[in-house]
């Protein structure tokens, strides 16, 4: 029980397959709570559409209901847009209110309007807000959510933060991944950047790990091929991780009092070391 009594905040899960799932099963195992965070309809959206606002309704709906049938009763699971400064404070601010204290962020979030159907737009053919709404929803906001949390006094000391990422954020990979794998890039620079300054500002460690093609997902459904993960599978000195192989990875980087920050960690199997 290396996370007892631990709250830890879990961004990304859209449903029972999400890769943020099985961190906030594994979070849970070790003892620790979960606020689970999701899109809805919030006072901050202002003018939506009625198509937008049923999108955005069943959507939060969904997710609630995967977080009490995957993760029980006692998981949290409210509507946080990281686009929205407005959400964003008002969310730390109740947690505030609530005394309510986070000892680690794992950051899934990402999107990407530029692939629709399997298919990537060649990055020539992105345009710019294409381009900076991927880099907010998938690099931005860690920043962006990091300061209210630590500005609004709900980060602990010596907190963990954890960023999914992937090995195109450094290599042009064997199936398409263009626009996004910018985004990843600058994500992890992120991380590197944030490691100096919240280790300096109150010990919280950040680091980034990059995992395996994994079909499983919502968001590796829009980009992979089952001939794309077995061909990475084959690659893999050991094969593809698994999504546990992942939580467990994650629960490592999030267990207190360790002094691992600033990396970018792999978990896939080897496929880093392949040329």
């Amino acid at each position: 029980m290396v996370l007892n009594n631990k709250t830890f905040l879990i961004t990304g899960i859209a449903d029972e397959h999400s890769l943020a799932m099985y961190v906030a099963k594994a979070v849970i195992k070790q003892g620790g709570n979960v606020i689970c965070t999701g899109l809805g309809v919030s006072p901050f959206h202002g003018d939506l559409s009625d198509r937008a606002k049923d999108y955005l309704n069943n959507t939060f709906n969904d997710f609630k209901e995967s977080i009490k049938t995957h993760l029980g009763s006692n998981a949290s699971a409210e509507i946080l847009d990281v686009t929205l400064d407005d959400n964003i404070e008002f969310f730390a601010k109740n947690l505030f209110k609530n005394d309510i204290k986070i000892d680690g962020i794992l950051h899934a979030v990402a999107m990407d309007k530029t692939i629709r159907n399997k298919k990537v737009k060649p990055l020539l053919d992105v345009t710019f807000d294409e381009f900076c709404g991927t880099m907010d929803v998938s690099a931005f906001s860690l920043i962006r959510l990091t300061n209210s949390l630590f500005k609004s006094q709900v980060l602990n000391p010596g907190a963990s933060i954890c960023a999914l990422s992937y090995i195109a954020a450094e290599k042009v990979t064997f199936h398409p991944y263009r626009n996004m794998s910018v985004a990843k890039a600058a994500l992890e620079r992120i991380v590197i950047e944030l490691a100096d300054e919240m280790g300096r500002s109150n010990g919280t460690r950040v680091n980034a790990i990059r995992f395996s093609t994994y079909l499983g997902s919502k968001a590796g459904a829009a980009t992979l091929t089952e001939d794309d993960v077995a061909k990475s599978n084959r690659i893999s000195p050991l094969g593809n991780a698994s999504p546990r192989d992942l939580a467990n990875e994650v629960v490592h980087l999030f267990r207190p009092e360790s002094r691992i920050t600033g990396e970018i960690r792999h978990v896939d199997g080897g496929y880093h070391i392949m040329g």
